[in-house]
């Protein structure tokens, strides 16, 4: 559906690849976490790993390998690192497939329940970001596109129905679906260009925090729900937690997608911290969510932080290093103790992530499943 006259800018890929300024972004943030490692002498200048030292493992996806190679090229220029990687490419791997893979009908009542209750309910959250559809829809002319012919001059979204099945992600369709799709052509527009305008409008850092939450409250109903985060999470939650556990792991690059980080933080219960010169309002375009483990001889820590590149840095391609790194925020773990220095004990991140694998456990699987259900 075309919903606006004007033409979308001329990306540097084909969709779902990653772009040619994102390339560099990613190499840029690999020399920063090389410089940082080295820095802090827990790396060598120039390491070239042994054996299984370090892991880059992404999605089968075109634009998740080419991030891990890009960044890898970053970090260890003189290794030559492969990237793992289980299928063709654009085949999405499971590990980082925010799919169910248990359902049955109460456990499907209970994540609709779930999300019934996010803010009040859907259409209440939805209706609460309408002054920023009403502002989208004049950004891109929705009154003059060629949708309009066929009466579709705004976004709407009473008619939002969720479908949640065995072996797929789940889903929303409706006209919010189509506003997070433009919201999110949007805001890749404003990350590949040099300007904060738009098809000649002028907005400000908080017009587009605003459009961006337009794909923030998509996401948030979709993956964040703790009752389908622990479902679609389990796969990463096993692999981060094994890594973790990893005795001569150095270093670990996964490389997944946004939906991944908002289902593991809700499956874990971190809590993201409000952005900082970002657009995104909690996991930013690139964002990195880093586990450091840290040992002081008897008992092992963990601190868990966000890393991202500010907007001007996204948009000038700023050369990161320690004397101008990416923004770094600590992330926070509900109901968990950390101490003076922000460190959470490993013990206690491992029991939570064996709760959360617990609560998957108890999941039972039923042979057939449901169907849509409309709010």
């Amino acid at each position: 559906m075309r919903v606006t006259p004007y033409e979308w800018f001329k990306w540097t890929s084909p969709g779902s690849q990653l772009s040619l300024r994102g390339g560099v972004l990613e190499t840029e943030m690999g020399q920063f976490f090389r410089k940082w490692l080295v820095g802090e002498e827990l790396l060598p200048d120039n390491y070239r790993p042994d054996g299984d030292d370090v892991l880059f493992y992404a999605n089968s996806r075109q634009r998740t390998f080419a991030t891990a190679k890009y960044f890898s090229a970053g970090f260890l220029p003189f290794a030559n690192v492969e990237i793992k990687h289980k299928y063709e490419e654009d085949k999405m791997d499971p590990l980082f497939t925010p799919q169910f893979t248990k359902m049955n009908d109460t456990y499907r009542q209970q994540v609709l329940a779930e999300i019934n209750a996010m803010h009040n309910g859907p259409q209440a959250w939805m209706q609460s970001v309408q002054p920023t559809l009403t502002l989208v829809e004049e950004i891109i002319d929705m009154a003059h596109s060629p949708a309009a012919q066929n009466d579709t001059t705004h976004f709407w979204y009473d008619d939002t129905q969720f479908t949640l099945e065995k072996g797929d992600e789940p889903k929303m369709t409706g006209g919010f679906k189509l506003a997070n799709s433009v919201a999110d052509a949007l805001v890749l527009q404003c990350y590949e260009s040099e300007s904060m305008s738009a098809f000649g409008h002028e907005l400000t850092q908080e017009q587009w925090r605003a459009i961006c939450s337009i794909k923030e409250v998509y996401d948030a109903l979709l993956f964040t729900t703790h009752s389908a985060a622990v479902n679609l999470a389990y796969p990463l939650v096993s692999r981060i937690r094994e890594e973790l556990h990893h005795d001569r792991r150095k270093f670990t690059f996964l490389c997944g997608h946004d939906s991944n980080l908002a289902s593991i933080g809700a499956a874990l219960r971190l809590v993201y911290p409000e952005t900082e010169q970002a657009l995104e309002l909690h996991t930013p375009i690139g964002s990195k969510l880093v586990f450091e483990k840290w040992s002081n001889g008897t008992d092992e820590y963990v601190a868990i932080n966000l890393v991202y590149q500010a907007v001007s840095q996204l948009q000038n391609r700023t050369l990161l290093s320690v004397e101008e790194p990416p923004m770094i925020l600590p992330v926070t773990i509900e109901g968990l103790t950390a101490n003076s220095d922000g460190l959470y004990r490993l013990s206690d991140l491992d029991a939570r992530m064996a709760e959360t694998m617990t609560e998957y456990d108890a999941i039972e699987d039923a042979k057939t499943s449901g169907a849509k259900t409309k709010y």
